[in-house]
C-alpha cells in the first residue's frame, strides 16, 4: 500500500477523487462553507452522527464531493486511542473490494500522535492475510492519501509512521504463517531477502556452524525435529563502526509442540505464534531500511521447532550452554529460554551499548498483563525509561516488572547450575532471571509479548507488535539527526 502526505482542508478534501474519503470528525467540530462542513452539520442536527469514537455515517454520490463514498467517522478527543476506535468501525468499507484509492482527513488540526494512529490503524484495519488462501480477496486499498492542515509540518512523523507500518506488516505476515509456511530455513531466507536493502547485511549459521559455538542449549532445543535450526544475524549499519550497536534478540521458536512436556490439544495451532519475537526483529529491520537512521543495530534469531520425538531433549536432561553454564531441562515446554540464554551469550561478541530481547516466553505474562501492555524487565534504568517512553509514543505499550534477586531462588536445583523452571508464582519473572544469569555487564532488557504478539478467538492473528516500541527507542537512541527515509511515498508490503 502506498500512503501520501497532503496539506488538505475540507474543501480541498471534498474534491480530491477517490473510491472512499473518511473524514474524522472531533468534538467541537466548527462547520465552514464547504459541502463536508455541511454534511456534518445536517447529519448532527438530525441525531444521525455523533463525534463519539466509534460512531460512524456512510454516504454514497455526496452531493458537492468527488469521492464516490464518504464515511463521516467520530473521533471524540481526536487522540490516537480514538482513532484507533474510529478506523476500527469503518474497518469492513476499508477492506471493501471496490476501494482502491482512499482519502483519510482530519476535521482538525493533527498532532504527530494524531497522524501516526491515522496511518498505523487505516493499515491494520484493511489488512488481509492470503499467503496461504489463494482463493482469499486479497487487499485491494492500494493508495491512501492522508489530509492535514499542514503537512510540511508533519513530514517526519509521516515517514517514520509509513516505515512502522511496513515492519508491522513484515511481522504480522510471518507471525501469521502456518509453520510448514514459516521454517527457520524459510525465515532464514526472509532475513537475507532483507539483506538486499541498503545498509542490511545478513548471515545465517547452520547445525555444524552453531555446534562449533557450544550452543548446547539451543541444540537440545532443536534435536526432536527434522527441521534444521538456523541462527540468524543481521546487521543494519547507519553509524560509524566505531559506535557500538543496540543488539535485538528474537526468540524463534517456529512452533512450539512443548517437546516432551507435551501442550494440551486445544488451540495449539496458535503454537506457531511462538516465533513472533523473531518476527518482530524482521519487521523492525524493514523498517530501518526504510528510514536510514544513524545507529547500528545487530539482530539475532536463533530459529528452530520444539517437538516430541525419540531425540528430544528430556525432563531431567543437563545441557550445557555457551557460557558454560550447565541448565537442568526440568521441563522441556520452558524452551524459549534456552535458545534465547545461547543468544545472549553471542551478543556479548558485539561489545553493545544495549541487547534488548523480544520473546513470546511465558503464560504467566498474560496472566499479569493480558493483551494490553508487553512485561518489560530490565537490569538497567534508563534502558528501561526509553523503552516505556517509546512504547507510549508508539501506543505499543509496555509495563516494568521486578527482577529482585529472591526471585531466582527456584531455579536452585541439585543437579546443575540452574534449572530451567521455576514453581508456578511469579513464573514470568523467574523466565527473566533464568536469562539475567546468560547477560554480561551490558544493559539488558526483556520484552516478554506473549500476551500482545497475536490475539485468539475470532480475531486470531499476529499484531505485529512489538514493531512500534522497538523503532521508536532505536530512533531514540540513534546520533541526533532525521530519519532518513528513502522514499516520500514509502511503499508498505509484507515480507
Amino acid at each position: 500500500m502506498n500512503f501520501d502526505l497532503k496539506t488538505l482542508d475540507l474543501a480541498g478534501a471534498a474534491a480530491e477523487k477517490c473510491d472512499l474519503l473518511v473524514l474524522l470528525v472531533p468534538e467541537g467540530f466548527v462547520a465552514g462553507e464547504d459541502a463536508l462542513s455541511a454534511l456534518v452539520a445536517q447529519a448532527s442536527k438530525a441525531k444521525d452522527f455523533e463525534t463519539k469514537p466509534g460512531k460512524s455515517l456512510q454516504l454514497y454520490q455526496a452531493p458537492g464531493v468527488a469521492a464516490r463514498r464518504v464515511v463521516l467517522a467520530g473521533v471524540g478527543k481526536g487522540d490516537g486511542r480514538s482513532v484507533r476506535q474510529a478506523l476500527g468501525s469503518v474497518a469492513p468499507v476499508l477492506r471493501g473490494a471496490s476501494v482502491k484509492r482512499a482519502v483519510l482527513c482530519l476535521a482538525g488540526k493533527a498532532l504527530p500522535e494524531t497522524l501516526a494512529a491515522m496511518v498505523h490503524n487505516v493499515a491494520s484495519a484493511s489488512y488481509v492475510y492470503t499467503t496461504t488462501k489463494p482463493k482469499a480477496e486479497a487487499r485491494t486499498l492500494a493508495r491512501v492519501v492522508v489530509g492535514v492542515s499542514d503537512s510540511s509540518a508533519l513530514a517526519q512523523a509521516f515517514d517514520i509512521s509509513v516505515a512502522v507500518v511496513a515492519g508491522v506488516e513484515t511481522a504480522r505476515e510471518w507471525g501469521n504463517r502456518p509453520a510448514n509456511h514459516a521454517t527457520p530455513t524459510l525465515l532464514s531466507e526472509a532475513a537475507k531477502e532483507l539483506a538486499r536493502h541498503p545498509g542490511v547485511q545478513c548471515k545465517v549459521l547452520g547445525p555444524a556452524q552453531v555446534a562449533r559455538l557450544g550452543m548446547g542449549a539451543f541444540m537440545a532445543v532443536a534435536r526432536g525435529s527434522e527441521e534444521e535450526l538456523r541462527f540468524i544475524e543481521l546487521r543494519y549499519n547507519g553509524a560509524a563502526k566505531t559506535q557500538p550497536p543496540v543488539v535485538l534478540v528474537g526468540k524463534g521458536i517456529t512452533f512450539d509442540t512443548g517437546g516432551i512436556s507435551i501442550k494440551p490439544a486445544p488451540e495449539m495451532d496458535e503454537m506457531k505464534f511462538d516465533m513472533c519475537g523473531a518476527a518482530s526483529v524482521l519487521g523492525v529491520f524493514r523498517a530501518l531500511a526504510e528510514l536510514q537512521p544513524s545507529i547500528n543495530v545487530v539482530g539475532l534469531i536463533p530459529a528452530c521447532e520444539n517437538m516430541p520425538d525419540g531425540r528430544s531433549v528430556k525432563p531431567g536432561d543437563v545441557v550445557t550452554s555457551m557460557s558454560g553454564q550447565t541448565i537442568e531441562v526440568l521441563n522441556t515446554d520452558a524452551e524459549g529460554r534456552l535458545v534465547l540464554c545461547d543468544a545472549l551469550t553471542y551478543a556479548a561478541r558485539f561489545k553493545p551499548a544495549a541487547v534488548v530481547d523480544i520473546a513470546t516466553l511465558t503464560g504467566a505474562c498474560v496472566i499479569a498483563l493480558g493483551g494490553v501492555r508487553s512485561g518489560l524487565f530490565a537490569t538497567d534504568d534508563a534502558l528501561a525509561d526509553a523503552l516505556h517512553r517509546a512504547g507510549e509514543a508508539a501506543d505499543d505499550l509496555c509495563w516494568r516488572m521486578p527482577l529482585d534477586d529472591d526471585y531466582a531462588e527456584g531455579l536452585k536445583t541439585h543437579f546443575a547450575d540452574v534449572g530451567n523452571v521455576a514453581g508456578r508464582p511469579a513464573g514470568a519473572i523467574s523466565a527473566a532471571k533464568f536469562l539475567q544469569r546468560f547477560v554480561g555487564e551490558f544493559p539488558w532488557a526483556h520484552l516478554d509479548i506473549a500476551g500482545t504478539a497475536w490475539k485468539g478467538g475470532a480475531n486470531k492473528g499476529a499484531t505485529g507488535r512489538p514493531v512500534g516500541l522497538l523503532v521508536h527507542y532505536l530512533l531514540g537512541a540513534a546520533t541526533p539527526a532525521a530519519p532518513r527515509a528513502r522514499a516520500r511515498k514509502a511503499l508498505v508490503r509484507a515480507a
